[in-house]
């Protein structure tokens, strides 16, 4: 085998960019495909884009820019000496490939390939790539953000349960990944984490409940958040993966749908199926569903616990 053909993937796709950056297609500061995109347009995994990411990184041909991607480096770019990295360096470089390709496409030497070093550089700040993830949540659960003000009274419980739940998803919203690094049955310490649950605990002082009415109301509203967020990184996923948007998405499957509606077997759906087509379609707007499901959440409490409410815990305990 001979010239294209007798290289490895990866090398393969190092080669067709250098070329290309050779012959002129490619100029300093152009910015090239994402991991993800290579993977798809070369058909091979993301392991292996990541992997020729990296090579290129480390021959200087290639630069990572934050909240940019990776761009074609400058003349002279290949002889700069490696910089001093910091964790903090580290996992920021981490949370933009995280922001930009997902979860999946994180590894170690992804993120060295970002901040233009050798891999083994970031074993010296984080000992592995889970030790880095538990790094990026904490950061991220850490950022500031800018809400509305709650509903109800100032500095009322909800308001200040209103702020702690817009604060939350404002955060997942920001990093879509994060809610799927942090599973209600087995959570972590993380001290960034546990400070918006001091905000909810704060909210619910007034409830006057008992340890585990308080964890379950925690639970609850935590839920309600990081449930609906968790569809945010699966939507970005599928539209990377696939290249279809939801309306293309749709419009591939009402072929399936009308078989359902014509099957006359579900007269609710049809006439909600009649309805939408009416309407010009149905237009699913994640953060509308969230000030929804946050309001129709607190309404029930305010009920529930209307007038002080129960003293105590909220679980009905079945008698041995």
């Amino acid at each position: 085998m001979t010239g294209m053909a007798a290289l490895a993937q990866y090398e393969r796709i190092v080669a067709d960019i250098r070329a290309r950056i050779a012959d002129g297609r490619l100029a300093p500061g152009d910015r090239l495909p994402s991991t993800r995109q290579l993977a798809k347009d070369w058909g091979v995994a993301l392991a292996t884009a990541t992997k020729a990411l990296t090579a290129l990184q480390q021959q200087g041909v290639v630069v990572s820019q934050p909240r940019v991607g990776t761009v074609v480096a400058g003349h002279g770019a290949a002889n700069r000496p490696e910089t001093p990295l910091s964790r903090e360096q580290v996992v920021r470089a981490a949370i933009e490939l995280a922001d930009a390709e997902g979860l999946d496409a994180l590894s170690m030497r992804g993120v060295a390939a970002r901040l233009g070093v050798a891999t083994m550089s970031t074993y010296r700040h984080v000992t592995s790539k889970d030790q880095l993830v538990l790094l990026m949540a904490d950061t991220a659960f850490g950022e500031p953000v800018e809400v509305e003000p709650g509903a109800g009274e100032p500095g009322g419980w909800r308001d200040l349960l209103t702020r702690a739940a817009r604060t939350m998803w404002a955060l997942y919203r920001r990093h879509p990944w994060l809610a799927h690094v942090t599973p209600l049955t087995r959570p972590l310490p993380l001290p960034n984490l546990v400070a918006h649950g001091e905000r909810m605990l704060a909210a619910f002082a007034v409830f006057r409940l008992d340890p585990q009415g308080l964890q379950d109301l925690q639970v609850l509203v935590y839920s309600q958040v990081q449930g609906l967020a968790m569809h945010l990184e699966g939507e970005a996923r599928a539209l990377a993966d696939t290249g279809i948007d939801e309306d293309a998405w749709m419009a591939a499957n009402n072929a399936g749908f009308a078989g359902i509606v014509d099957s006359g077997r579900y007269p609710r759906f049809t006439a909600l199926m009649a309805g939408f087509a009416e309407a010009g379609g149905y237009d699913l707007d994640f953060d509308e569903l969230f000030e929804l499901g946050l309001g129709v959440l607190l309404d029930g409490l305010a009920v529930r616990f209307a007038a002080g409410g129960p003293p105590r815990g909220t679980r009905r305990r079945s008698r041995a």
